[in-house]
């Protein structure tokens, strides 16, 4: 299986994200360079990071991770890495759109 590292800013820190397969992690992302979207077209899977509802200096907000998931265009979409501030699990999935999720701890994932 091909496993591809992706460049990821996490603030002002470049770090790593992944695609391996039809799948993509991304997590402690704030930003994605420009060149690194191309590297994610026809995914089934985006697990991306998202803190919170505020905005945050080197992670994505819940807004800014559903705006990229968007732009990514991936089948399914699940949202990691966040905190208490994100609310409760159920209104947080009732807030988002059709294709994009919340993950939970324990989720079982099939792709």
């Amino acid at each position: 299986m091909q496993i591809l590292p992706l460049k990821v800013m996490h603030g002002n820190l470049p770090i790593l994200g992944y695609r391996i397969g039809r799948l993509a992690y991304l997590t402690d992302i704030k930003s994605l360079p420009e060149e690194e979207y191309s590297y994610l077209n026809n995914l089934d899977l985006l697990i991306i990071g998202a803190l919170r509802h505020e905005p945050h200096a080197t992670h994505q907000s819940i807004d800014e991770a559903v705006n990229m998931a968007r732009r990514i265009q991936a089948r399914q979409t699940y949202l990691i890495h966040m905190s208490h501030h994100a609310g409760s699990h159920e209104a947080l999935e009732k807030s988002l759109p059709d294709g994009i999720h919340a993950a939970y701890d324990m989720l079982h994932i099939s792709c």
